[in-house]
């Protein structure tokens, strides 16, 4: 191992290190205040001084935070992978049309009861209706948007098609708004504000295991990644097969932001920033130090969103959407800011 690959190891080792304490601080507050060590007996021995405190931490708080930190990683990569197949800084993981395939199978779900009568009603007496509903809307835009990848061969036009994706669902999101009644509104915005609690552990089982098939097909990916920064010609020139390597990256974005959208809603702001965070930190463009770099990133920012998002010693709690922008959005602007002043 090189000196400059050994020079990557300590900012990763950091990065993991705070994303543990952030885990512990995390699970720890709340409306209720469990001890660290008691967190730490709980998950070592699985069982605390308090009953009470068992049913938080293990039906709630640790669930929650194992979704944050999925959560957060997931949507870090699939930000990278967008931003590094389209050149584009401003591309995010949802940039395909994904969010709102998603929020369309919501949408018909929570809102066609106004406009179609009762059948959507009768099937959100299922705790798995929205996950479901989210899931196929994601999974068609997803074989939309892979079709045209097929089809077309500038990455320029999947990216324009993408957003136009979007747009419709959007329209039809509004139609359906328009025929619904306030209470199924609301739920729906409640839905739109994202959450990371009242998860099953099947469901996070679920959620880990597109998480992992992601992160894996990015991972192997890094070298066409690599390929791509510099250029289509440059790829080409390197033997890259340009249209199916953007297909597995497009593949693993989908899958990354599709189950996560499905089980915690659409969290803005993560996957655009933290590949621009984390370059801050890591001074490289090798995606083989960029993905894990981001994702312990992420799932750092994530935890501590909804540390602050669950208000410490308090009954309430704050959409973790509005967060985690109120939080992040300035701290890029800043990094932004002060790394121009350097350069001049």
């Amino acid at each position: 191992m090189t000196q400059h690959q050994l020079s990557y190891k300590k900012p990763l080792f950091v990065l993991a290190l705070l994303t543990i304490v952030a885990f512990f601080i995390n699970v720890s507050l709340g409306s209720v205040h469990i001890p660290i060590s008691e967190v730490i007996e709980g998950l070592f021995t699985g069982s605390t001084e308090k009953t009470s405190w068992n049913y938080i931490l293990f039906d709630y708080r640790i669930p929650k935070a194992i979704t944050a930190i999925a959560a957060g990683g997931g949507l870090a990569i699939s930000g990278l992978l967008m931003q590094t197949v389209f050149r584009n800084p401003l591309a995010g993981p949802f940039v395909l049309g994904l969010s709102s395939g998603a929020s369309l199978g919501v949408a018909l779900l929570i809102l066609g009861a106004g406009a179609f009568g009762g059948v959507f009603g009768m099937l959100l007496g299922n705790s798995w209706s929205l996950v479901i509903a989210a899931a196929l809307g994601s999974f068609i835009v997803l074989l939309a948007v892979l079709a045209v990848t097929i089809k077309v061969k500038d990455t320029m036009a999947i990216l324009i098609i993408g957003l136009m994706f979007g747009s419709i669902t959007a329209a039809v999101v509004g139609v359906l708004s328009y025929f619904s009644s306030a209470e199924q509104l609301q739920q729906y915005i409640f839905w739109s504000f994202g959450s990371l609690g009242n998860q099953s552990w099947t469901g996070i089982a679920i959620l880990i295991t597109c998480f992992v098939v992601g992160l894996v097909i990015a991972l192997a990916s890094s070298k066409s990644l690599n390929a791509l920064l510099l250029g289509e010609n440059y790829a080409k020139s390197m033997g890259l097969h340009i249209k199916r390597q953007t297909l597995f990256i497009i593949l693993a974005t989908s899958i990354l932001a599709g189950s996560i959208t499905a089980f915690a809603g659409p969290i803005a702001f993560v996957g655009l920033a933290v590949p621009h965070l984390t370059r801050q930190i890591i001074k490289t463009s090798n995606h083989l130090v960029l993905i894990p770099a981001v994702t312990l990133m992420g799932a750092l920012l994530l935890l501590i969103c909804d540390t602050i998002a669950q208000l410490p010693f308090s009954e309430y709690t704050l959409p973790i959407n509005a967060i985690t922008s109120m939080v992040g959005a300035p701290v890029v602007i800043w990094l932004l800011v002060r790394k121009q002043k350097l350069l001049f």
